[in-house]
Parts: structure tokens; C-alpha cells; sequence
């Protein structure tokens, strides 16, 4: 299966894609991970994308595009793929289908994982870690035995820039002018599933292969 997911900062991507690949045995595509290999290794996209990621501008589609064609053509992806980060934008999505359709493949789902954007917000600005051993906690649902404490360490816990709510609504604000057009774009093609992103994880899993299945 050929499948994209979909879904905002703090929807539990990462860990809904980890136990796709488990179930499914297909890789996950993530545009960050390739862009950070291609630079890694020196391919000649890669010093493309790295020309722009060092002047702190956006790799631009042309190059994006290439990177991901080239990675869903490696051997592991042959039988299908979990695509994280891409597409983005309308014009990455027609790119891949017909990228896709020169090699006899299509996308057979598209992911969304939804969650509302406060309950998001509960979740990313409660993310704390420590100076000195980088333990994660979670001010409500992984707390530490003393406020601001790692109980590993001893060390004192901390507040990431990026987990702060004024940084993380610019985020989710920015995912939904990106996404809202690419929602819209593959439930018109009749291959969006819509999952709640909320509760337990295995539940919101079940939901996931329920679709997957054609089941739900």
C-alpha cells in the first residue's frame, strides 16, 4: 500500500507510523529524515537542499520532489510506504501522482489524523525535559515526582523554545494554510480517511488498520 499521513504537530504521527510499519512491514518516508541523509551523504540533491537549509531557506519543491522520487523507488519501498511530511502543498501532491503513475503506482490512502488544535496545544506546551540528561516529562500526563526535578538525575527541567503555546499556534496555524487545501484535495478524489486523533493509542491504531482494511 502507497499511503500518506497526515496530521498536525502533536497528533501522534510518529507513533501511529511506528506501529504501521510493525503491522504492514513498509517503510516510512519522512521528507526531514531524507533531506537530513541526502545532506549526510553528499548526493547531489543533497548539497542542493543543503545550499538552501544553510542560508535558512525553504528547500525548494523541485529538489524535495526529487529527493522523495528517489526514495520511493529504492528496493524496500517496491511494495509501498508511509509518507510523513509530504506532500504539503497542492503542487507536491500533483507532482507525486504523477510521479506515482509514470511507475504504474498510485496513493491507495490518504491518513488524517485529527485532533482539535487546543487539545494539541494541552499537549505540546506541557512537554518538559531535563538540562542535564534530556529525560522527557509531561506536566500532565508524565509528571515528575517533585515539580521541575528529573527523578533521574536531579537535574532541573526546562521548557523547550519550540514547546512554548505562543510558537506552537504559529505552528498549527501554519499546518492548517499548508493543509487545509491538500485535506480538501484527496477527499475530493474519494481517498481521505479521517481518524480521531484522541485517547489511547491503540484505539486510534484500530481505527487506522480498520480503514486500511476498508472495514471502517
Amino acid at each position: 500500500m502507497d499511503i500518506i499521513l497526515l496530521g498536525p504537530p502533536g497528533a501522534g504521527k510518529g507513533t501511529q507510523a511506528k506501529m504501521m510499519i510493525e503491522k504492514w512491514r513498509i517503510p516510512q518516508v519522512s521528507t526531514g529524515d531524507i533531506l537530513r541523509a541526502a545532506v549526510r551523504d553528499g548526493t547531489q540533491l543533497g548539497l542542493e537542499a543543503k545550499s538552501f537549509m544553510d542560508k535558512g531557506e525553504l528547500v525548494p519543491d523541485s529538489v524535495v520532489i526529487g529527493i522523495i522520487e528517489a526514495r520511493i523507488k529504492e528496493p524496500d519501498a517496491v511494495g509501498g510506504f508511509i509518507l510523513d511530511g509530504f506532500p504539503r502543498t497542492i503542487v507536491q501532491a500533483e507532482a507525486l501522482e504523477k510521479i506515482l503513475a509514470d511507475n504504474g503506482r498510485k496513493i491507495d490512502h490518504v491518513i488524517s489524523i485529527e485532533v482539535d488544535d487546543e487539545e494539541l496545544v494541552t499537549r505540546l506546551t506541557g512537554r518538559r525535559m531535563c538540562k542535564s540528561c534530556g529525560e522527557s516529562y509531561h506536566m500532565v500526563f508524565n509528571q515528575p515526582s517533585v515539580e521541575n526535578v528529573c527523578d533521574a538525575c536531579g537535574g532541573e527541567l526546562y521548557q523547550r523554545d519550540d514547546d512554548k503555546e505562543e510558537t506552537i499556534r504559529q505552528r498549527l496555524e501554519v499546518y492548517h494554510e499548508q493543509t487545509s487545501p491538500l485535506i480538501e484535495y484527496y477527499r475530493e478524489r474519494g481517498g481521505l480517511r479521517e481518524v480521531d486523533g484522541t485517547g489511547n493509542i491503540s484505539d486510534i491504531f484500530t481505527q487506522i488498520a480498520a480503514n486500511l482494511a476498508g472495514t471502517a
